[in-house]
């Protein structure tokens, strides 16, 4: 998502917005990592209890608590620190990344619908930051899919979560006690199309075609078609859907589709006739 606006913009193949986007894309792994290291700490003793989640180093005693949450803390402060090289704004978007993922371990994720909302605004602060690295306006057909798209992973991540523990789900996280199979199949059906609808509005929509000189991206439909498609196969048909990077690196079909798309999309906002995107200083 750090890379979305560098891509639509135009700029993807210029050394100076590229290394920038590179620095923003390593400060949020990190970033990443402090809410990961916090989280296991908060989560420790549930973690204990899932048939996977106990094996990771925290849950497992491989790494201690202290030592977790002080390496969290040094690597939090180091990375927004660094965050200034890149301006107020990324600095400020790198800031409610970070709160609003510490309130999401401490709180918002007992709290029905807002989790799932939570996890999917912090898709679109790192959409936001990355243009903000570059200082390029972030479209808002960008922020709606992504929005959209990270909900949908959300979503068939809670159904993996409570389908796969069965009557063990409540105890090891209790907001699953809220939902169930049914409810949340009803809101993936929602909010899948929602996705599909909105990015092909937004493939089709005039504003597109104006800016890129074309109106091909819309032959990109088809790949999100089948992405979303197989995903929606695989948790439902194989029982995956806990991880969705898991999902993505080792669903060889998944991941044609989705290098596929990348490849149509930049072969198409590239051969266009329309100019890059604007940089701010």
């Amino acid at each position: 998502m750090v890379f979305a606006a560098l891509a639509f913009s135009k700029h993807l193949f210029e050394r100076g917005p590229l290394l920038r986007s590179l620095l923003a894309f390593g400060l949020f792994c990190v970033l990443s990592g402090v809410v990961y290291l916090l989280n296991d700490v908060a989560d420790v003793e549930r973690d204990q209890l899932h048939p996977t989640k106990r094996l990771r180093p925290i849950a497992s005693g491989e790494l201690s608590v202290r030592t977790a949450a002080g390496t969290a803390v040094a690597m939090g402060v180091g990375a927004l620190a660094a965050s200034w090289l890149l301006g107020a704004g990324f600095f400020a978007s790198a800031a409610c990344y970070l709160a609003l993922n510490l309130l999401y371990s401490f709180r918002l994720k007992e709290v029905v619908i807002v989790d799932v909302l939570s996890v999917s605004l912090g898709f679109v602060i790192r959409a936001i930051a990355g243009g903000a690295a570059i200082g390029v306006a972030v479209s808002d057909w960008l922020l709606i899919c992504t929005v959209l798209f990270a909900l949908f992973l959300s979503l068939a991540k809670r159904r993996h979560e409570l389908t796969s523990l069965s009557a063990a789900a409540p105890g090891h996280r209790a907001i699953l006690a809220e939902y169930s199979p049914y409810l949340l199949d009803q809101m993936i059906g929602v909010v899948t199309a929602s996705c599909l609808m909105a990015y092909a509005f937004y493939t089709t929509a005039d504003e597109t075609r104006q800016k890129f000189q074309t109106d091909r991206l819309a032959w990109t439909i088809p790949f999100v078609l089948y992405g979303i498609f197989r995903y929606l196969y695989l948790v439902h048909q194989k029982e995956k859907g806990g991880s969705p990077t898991d999902v993505l690196l080792t669903d060889r079909p998944l991941l044609l589709a989705v290098a596929l798309w990348a490849a149509a999309v930049v072969a198409i906002v590239y051969t266009a006739p329309g100019p890059p995107g604007p940089l701010r200083p």
